[in-house]
């Protein structure tokens, strides 16, 4: 698997997201902003939408909605994709709707595949072990889901916390702050990303290598995983 993971949108290096996304075709995860009233998430889901459009590639929206209930379904369409960009917005929201569709099963399978996982903010930080430290940030709300429920669970894909906005010019960057605070004090491990200044960027450094993960997620996914670098 592949990564392009930002801090805020398309990040700093749009280039290179160009690139991994070229030949593919990626679906567009919306599910983060939910619990926004419709109106304004349909306004502010066309503009992700046409932010990666305008780099020339080939998006369409998967709104994990349509597959609640519908796994086999949700595996059919991600074996048609080449990848996926998850939008920011309410992490514990995006982990509901992930959860309750079977895309974090699905996305497991496909770890050993030639597939890209792109996003931003909570596209991000739903990629770790545990979204304890989020909450002072996103409100651990509900989402607008049949049989919804707070998932504290991340994906595991990584084995630390990505917290963007840092010392950015974010609305949320102070409460960050408290973020990294609280992370440190109760021994979470995590990194910072700042908007248009750090990337994360995969799939792996020149021998394969990076950060490892316990269990089962750790053995599918070989020790291929994003690399960092100052952008």
């Amino acid at each position: 698997m592949n990564f392009y993971l930002s801090s805020f949108r398309l990040g700093g290096k749009a280039a290179d997201l160009q690139d991994l996304a070229s030949g593919r075709k990626l679906g567009l995860i919306p599910n983060a902003v939910d619990c926004v009233e419709p109106e304004a998430r349909e306004r502010i889901n066309a503009v992700s939408l046409a932010e990666v459009s305008d780099l020339g590639i080939d998006v369409e929206f998967l709104d994990l909605k349509m597959y609640l209930g519908a796994k086999d379904d949700l595996r059919a369409k991600l074996a048609d994709l080449g990848g996926v960009w998850v939008r920011g917005g309410n992490t514990f929201v995006l982990r509901q709707a992930m959860a309750l569709c079977g895309f974090d099963e699905a996305l497991i399978e496909v770890a050993d595949d030639d597939f890209l996982y792109g996003g931003y903010s909570a596209g991000v930080c739903v990629l770790a072990p545990s979204l304890d430290g989020l909450q002072h940030v996103d409100e651990p709300i509900l989402g607008p889901y049949p049989k919804a429920a707070l998932i504290w669970e991340g994906l595991g894909i990584l084995d630390y916390l990505i917290l963007p906005h840092y010392k950015s010019d974010h609305p949320e960057s102070a409460d960050v702050d408290r973020e990294v605070e609280y992370c440190t004090e109760n021994g979470i491990p995590f990194k910072t990303l700042r908007d248009c200044v750090f990337r994360a960027i995969g799939p792996t450094d020149s021998e394969g290598r990076g950060p490892p993960v316990p269990g089962e997620v750790a053995q599918r996914f070989q020790g291929k995983w994003p690399t960092y670098s100052e952008g």
